[in-house]
């Protein structure tokens, strides 16, 4: 029998733990999570959107896992009876300019072989009558789910399997000693064969716990909702995108009609003061002082610093986050939207600046450490697993 310790109960440690209880079932599998609850972070903060891998360079993790977990996780949700729904979106280009992007975004989505269509405006306003729109790019098979729900019904489904969930358990030290894992934590010590570092938010923390030296920081950057007000909602169908700017390493904000039928506008992207910081009062010194002595934060400042402003001043700003949205849907004012609360994203950054634009998972020994896997983790958990598991020793 094989013990395996998983750090971290977001929606990759659980899938993680999920997989491993269906193709190992003889084994013992552990889950600690230091919040009280699961999803607590990343997870239970993102947009909810089951993403179809447009975006991603073809051949890489984030391209062949998203396409994959988008199928995975619908199935789940069919076979859990789970709130789901395929909506599409659509990718909009609000003016020519953007339309070389465009047409590059559809050879990407078509390379990564997804059921793309462009449209013009007539077909764009077709899908959604009060999007602005000179063409678009419409992305059948994106769709919508409560990803907190699909934790919990993860959960409940290790646990009727066997597994041990330790929630309110700190992972505070990991000692590789010979053949064994001995992790400590706050409410105790543990043993075990095989250590898979989930830990997202923490995960570099966590790998140097291990004795490994993480070739990334992970940096966090906050992502604001504001939401449209009931009586607006009605101008978004589905899902509107606006078309990503190369120059920038984030997506723009965009619109999302959530599985409960409400209409989230955003996110942006701050720099946090805490890597939990989910609003500017939340200010952690060790966390700024890791950002501030990290010369591959100062190099990615040098790059982006005016985007950097722009998306503070958004932040400061309704009139100027709901004039981001107008863009896209030119009804839409300061007076249609509310705050919805906000995200933290998990960002790698490399000593020279770069952003890790891909999965990035580093194996030692009897160890696994999931050091980048911000969106489409969510929607490739069940995939990113089962690339984890197929990799992990047995005795």
């Amino acid at each position: 029998m094989t013990r395996y310790l998983i750090v971290g109960g977001g929606i990759v440690g659980l899938a993680v733990a999920h997989r491993l209880r269906l193709d190992r079932p003889g084994d013992q599998v552990t889950v600690l999570e230091k919040e009280s609850g699961w999803a607590a972070h990343q997870t239970g903060h993102n947009s909810g959107v089951i993403h179809a891998g447009v975006y991603y360079r073809p051949g890489s993790l984030k391209a062949t896992l998203c396409r994959a977990g988008s199928a995975s996780m619908v199935r789940f949700c069919a076979e859990q009876g789970l709130p789901y729904a395929t909506c599409g979106k659509l990718i909009v280009a609000t003016e020519p300019a953007e339309l070389p992007r465009l047409h590059e975004l559809h050879q990407r989505a078509v390379a990564n072989g997804l059921p793309v269509t462009l449209v013009d405006a007539a077909e764009a306003a077709a899908h959604e009558p009060h999007v602005a729109a000179v063409a678009a790019l419409r992305v059948e098979s994106t769709g919508i789910v409560d990803f907190a729900a699909v934790c919990r019904k993860l959960a409940d489904l290790l646990a009727d399997g066997g597994a041990e969930l330790r929630l309110n358990t700190r992972v505070t030290g990991v000692h590789a000693t010979g053949r064994q894992v001995r992790v400590t934590t706050d409410a105790g010590e543990l043993t075990g064969d095989v250590l898979v570092n989930c830990a997202g938010l923490h995960a570099d923390r966590v790998a140097r716990l291990a004795g490994v030296d993480p070739p990334v920081r992970i940096v966090p950057f906050r992502g604001e909702y504001h939401e449209l007000v009931p009586d607006r909602r009605d101008l978004v169908r589905g899902l509107i995108y606006p078309v990503p700017d190369p120059q920038f390493p984030f997506l723009g904000v965009h619109l999302t009609r959530m599985i409960d039928g409400s209409v989230h506008a955003g996110p942006n992207a701050v720099l946090a003061t805490a890597r939990e910081g989910y609003s500017w009062r939340r200010f952690s010194p060790r966390d700024v002082w890791e950002q501030a002595s990290y010369p591959g934060l100062w190099a990615l400042a040098r790059r982006h610093h005016r985007y950097g402003w722009t998306e503070v001043a958004r932040s400061l700003s309704r009139r100027r986050f709901a004039a981001s949205l107008a863009r896209l849907v030119p009804e839409l004012t300061g007076a249609d939207i509310v705050p919805a609360g906000s995200g933290v994203r998990a960002q790698a950054v490399r000593p020279d600046g770069s952003l890790v634009d891909d999965f990035l998972i580093v194996e030692a020994d009897r160890q696994v450490h999931v050091l980048n896997a911000p969106s489409p983790a969510a929607t490739s958990s069940f995939e990113i697993a089962r690339h984890i598991v197929a990799r992990l020793p047995e005795n």
